[in-house]
């Protein structure tokens, strides 16, 4: 097949989201997706006595994947209506079984049942990517766990911590995604059968005004489609709000997402860490030496989108009229498929960042060990009163040369020359060897390695044991 240049192709489909999560929302998975619902319901429909027969279910089954594509738009055009065109087009190839398609349903239970379905699928695909970022980074975390580092607040440099405990408020956030992404799982139930106004008046009708059989009907479609439930009480469609609680959950994955870029994207112009750079990449058109972290700023610029995105469920949900408005359609279309392969996309890209990352431990220790001398004041203010000097004394003469130092760095652009300027005042009784014990890094950070440790082992592997089974996956970017 020739490709076409003269019309808008998605960049999600192109460049960014898998194939597996295209497929999700193909027209296949939706099209083939309401023919099982139809079968489903009919299945049901003669459990419970209406006169349906073996023959045109059993006609139903034959077509179920064999999607009759042209005659659906060909009637499509005529009637104006994709579900009464796709009921049209099942029933050219299902003669016998025709006039029981669809029967006493609204488009809705194609339709909104159909969705569930497919964004049950999609965040099974997104839940498992999630947790294989999260294990990449549990594994750099433990990896690094005893690399001091410069910590910064503000983005000005504080207190040292490790390399690995900075990795694990990034797992943190991806956790708190996970446990998100479980519960809204979990919760979703389909549509059923609720008729034009969610009264199940047709269905009442059908059955002869038997409630016993109104109420088993969803229990029995929602079994065949794998779902333990149907939501209770609806209009013509399931509450809106459902789709505004999946893309809540997709939106706190791009933030999580975000807030990891944001920070490699910082360390890298620091030197410190850098994401995977391919031998033949090009950074930059005009500065060969260039090396961007043009996937981490993939990341930041996709999950804006999702973080924007989730906003267009939550105000169609807002906006719904009674039992029904079809001011959902259009945007739902969009916005729904959209967040997920984005999202998709992005989790991709942090499970190939993460796996490529390369850590520069020399830079590290060289801008570490810039600073430290101004975070060692404490330790060799006790250190000097403890050889007998006065604390308070002690105290501004050391304010006084950290401030004499910081002209030194900054007026001058020279080193930090503070461990001099102590050793050679005589108000500190500690020579330069008794300083230069003090420099060690890993006294300054505190219980960073063994909280990675206890992390790890209490809250993030056995979340990675009990998914072992989903564990292993690696993500190729296509641009």
């Amino acid at each position: 097949m020739s490709e076409s240049f003269d019309r808008y192709v998605s960049p999600l489909s192109e460049r960014y989201a898998s194939r597996e999560m295209q497929a999700v929302f193909s027209p296949d998975a939706k099209f083939k997706t309401w023919r099982k619902l139809w079968i489903a319901l009919a299945e049901t429909e003669k459990e419970l006595g209406l006169p349906i027969t073996d023959e045109q279910i059993e006609e139903l089954k034959s077509h179920a994947d064999d999607i009759n594509y042209a005659d659906a738009k060909a009637r499509e055009k005529i009637v104006r209506h994709d579900v009464m065109s796709h009921v049209y087009a099942y029933g050219l190839q299902c003669p016998k079984a025709k006039g029981i398609i669809h029967l006493g349903a609204t488009s809705c239970y194609v339709g909104d049942n159909t969705d569930i379905i497919l964004m049950r699928e999609a965040l099974g695909i997104i839940r498992r990517k999630l947790v294989n970022a999260i294990a990449c980074l549990a594994k750099f975390a433990d990896e690094y766990k005893e690399l001091p580092t410069l910590a910064f607040t503000h983005f000005q440099p504080a207190q040292p911590t490790t390399v690995g405990k900075r990795a694990t408020l990034w797992i943190n956030e991806f956790m708190m995604d996970l446990d998100d992404l479980d519960y809204v799982a979990g919760s979703l139930k389909l549509l059923g059968c609720k008729g034009t106004t969610g009264t199940q008046a047709s269905f009442l009708e059908l059955f002869e005004g038997d409630q016993e059989k109104c109420d088993k009907i969803d229990i029995m479609i929602a079994e065949k489609m794998g779902f333990e439930a149907c939501y209770p009480v609806s209009g013509q469609t399931y509450s809106r709000k459902v789709d505004t609680r999946v893309l809540n959950v997709l939106a706190g994955i791009a933030a999580s997402a975000t807030k990891f870029s944001n920070d490699i994207r910082l360390l890298q112009h620091l030197k410190e860490v850098e994401e995977p750079f391919e031998k033949g990449q090009i950074g930059s058109s005009a500065m060969a030496y260039k090396r961007n972290p043009m996937r981490s700023e993939r990341i930041a610029s996709l999950s804006r989108y999702v973080i924007s995105d989730a906003l267009n469920p939550a105000i169609t949900s807002a906006v719904q009229w009674f039992e029904r408005t079809l001011d959902d359609s259009a945007n739902k279309r969009l916005s729904v498929a959209e967040g997920f392969l984005a999202c998709d996309g992005i989790l991709d890209l942090v499970v190939n960042v993460v796996d490529g990352m390369v850590v520069y431990p020399k830079v590290i220790t060289k801008h570490l060990m810039a600073e430290l001398p101004f975070m060692a004041t404490e330790n060799i203010m006790m250190d000097a009163v403890k050889a007998g000097g006065d604390r308070q004394e002690l105290h501004e003469r050391i304010r006084q040369l950290s401030m004499e130092a910081g002209r030194t760095v900054k007026i001058e652009g020279k080193d930090n020359n503070l461990l001099d300027l102590i050793a050679e005042d005589p108000t500190f009784p500690l020579g330069k060897e008794e300083l230069a014990a003090s420099m060690d890094p890993k006294k300054y950070v505190g219980r960073a390695p063994y909280q990675v440790t206890k992390y790890l082992e209490n809250v993030v592997n056995p979340v990675l044991e009990a998914n072992k089974d989903i564990l292993g996956m690696t993500a190729e970017i296509n641009v």
